[in-house]
């Protein structure tokens, strides 16, 4: 007996060492975020906002986290407070209560260090001003700004649909770039980035998202089937930018993951880096399109 759980233990850190992830965690915290992703936005429309708050709230402060690591004097609490507020905006006032919230965000993040940086218990030698400020506006435009066009999106008549089907393309890419790699994976395709990305990868993710964005125009959200395909190609681009943008970031900040707050994931925003730039794209063929 002993002896199989020792086996089963070796194939558990191998697969581990080999996914880069413990795969049974990421998968169980996956289905219990779809779950949720579903009931709010099929069942009760105005739970997607209560969603949409929870995941940048958390992924705002994780980044943030992540820069004052790096040196970099991000207000945690401003931060995640401004990321809460554009979700109702977003929702109830469409694209330009997301840039009005956004635009009132970035003010009160700066105040908030400004005011800071008077208080001479909080000044720290070698500290810019400057890179702080810039590094609080990074967070709110990647985190909280990307993610509210989402929440434009599902408010619409019929935007949810939109919004479902996107997501659903997004999570085949990497679903089949992940299969793909694991499978077939020899050539890198940005070794000083992102080691575990390959070409063979990056086909698999093309051949999934076409299947997935063709069906899913044609029975989900009723489009003709061109428009899954465009969707499909558009999404490939931004999803994998997204990835590699994401691994740039750790890349520069010395880190392996962003946090550890989602289990079998390196945080959330490992969960949200091919869907935030997704969600400006998927938008704006909703509003060209839908």
């Amino acid at each position: 007996m002993k002896d199989l759980e020792a086996r089963a233990r070796e194939m558990d850190a191998r697969l581990e060492a080999r996914a880069g992830r413990n795969l049974p965690k990421a998968i169980f915290f996956g289905l219990i975020l779809g779950l949720l992703l579903l009931f709010s936005l099929i069942v009760v429309k105005e739970l997607f906002m209560l969603f949409g708050a929870a995941l940048v709230a958390f992924t705002s402060y994780e980044l943030a986290s992540a820069l004052r690591f790096a040196g970099r004097d991000v207000p945690r609490i401003p931060i995640v407070i401004a990321s809460v507020g554009v979700i109702a905006p977003a929702f109830y006032l469409g694209a330009e209560g997301l840039w009005w919230a956004i635009l009132a965000g970035a003010a009160f993040v700066s105040l908030w260090r400004i005011v800071e940086t008077a208080r001479p218990s909080m000044r720290q030698p070698g500290v810019s001003l400057r890179t702080d400020l810039a590094a609080g506006l990074f967070v709110l435009a990647y985190v909280p700004l990307l993610g509210g066009f989402g929440v434009v999106m599902a408010a619409e008549d019929g935007g949810e649909w939109w919004t479902l089907a996107y997501l659903i393309i997004v999570i085949s890419i990497d679903t089949g770039a992940y299969a793909s790699g694991m499978a077939f994976g020899k050539h890198p395709m940005a070794p000083r980035i992102s080691p575990k990305k390959t070409w063979e990868g990056f086909a698999g993710s093309v051949v999934v998202a076409l299947v997935a964005g063709v069906l899913l125009a044609l029975f989900m959200i009723q489009e003709d089937w061109w428009v899954g395909v465009l969707l499909a190609v558009l999404l490939v681009g931004t999803a994998t930018l997204g990835d590699l943008t994401e691994s740039l970031i750790k890349r520069d900040l010395g880190i392996k993951d962003i946090s550890t707050w989602l289990p079998g994931h390196g945080g959330f925003l490992d969960r949200l880096d091919s869907i935030l730039p997704s969600t400006v794209v998927a938008y704006a063929v909703f509003v060209l399109l839908g």
